[in-house]
């Protein structure tokens, strides 16, 4: 979590935002004042107090908080790619992911069932994840799934990334990393 959380904001110009946890598209007005409960991952959760709803606004908005827009990943190099990309790469790409109301990554709450990685000689890789939510009517699924898939796609050397949710098996509380677990007091 960020020194900032908790701090009001007023927003210096529109905004979009998705409501959590239905996971609808929105647009916050300028001049609104927002609450900041979580900046993780390069995403803003915000509260706001008169809606009485939790939205996440991407990090490429952060100037509509007052803040530096986070920088973008470098492009992938041109050319031919020679090598598959290392896994680990992928699993530390998902570690920047984000549910917006859990300040833990997708990683450490045990949502990442299964990754491949295939390599095609002059292509680059391909990877498929499959992973589940902490509950199957969270509305924020589909976004933190393309969230997943951009932060994998930004990786030099991958041609496509594919996430996949799936229910099976369904998630539980002991999923989570030892971490995660003392994070979020859970014992």
């Amino acid at each position: 979590m960020s020194s900032r959380s908790g701090a009001a904001l007023v927003l210096g110009r529109p905004v979009d935002a998705i409501e959590i946890p239905a996971g609808t598209a929105a647009v916050l007005r300028e001049g609104t004042e927002v609450f900041l409960l979580q900046e993780l991952g390069g995403s803003y959760t915000v509260h706001l107090p008169g809606a009485g709803g939790l939205f996440r606004i991407e990090g490429k908005d952060a100037d509509a908080l007052g803040f530096s827009p986070l920088p973008t990943a470098p492009e992938a190099p041109g050319g031919r790619v020679r090598s598959p990309i290392a896994e680990d790469a992928v699993w530390d790409a998902l570690r920047g992911c984000y549910d917006p109301e859990i300040p833990v990554n997708i990683v450490d709450l045990g949502l990442v069932y299964d990754l491949s990685v295939a390599f095609e000689s002059g292509k680059g890789s391909a990877v498929e994840v499959k992973m589940t939510l902490t509950a199957p009517g969270c509305g924020m699924g589909p976004a933190i799934a393309a969230d997943a898939r951009s932060r994998i796609e930004r990786i030099p050397g991958v041609r496509s990334a594919a996430v996949y949710v799936v229910w099976d098996p369904p998630w539980s509380s002991e999923m989570m990393s030892p971490g995660a677990r003392k994070r979020l007091g859970i014992g």
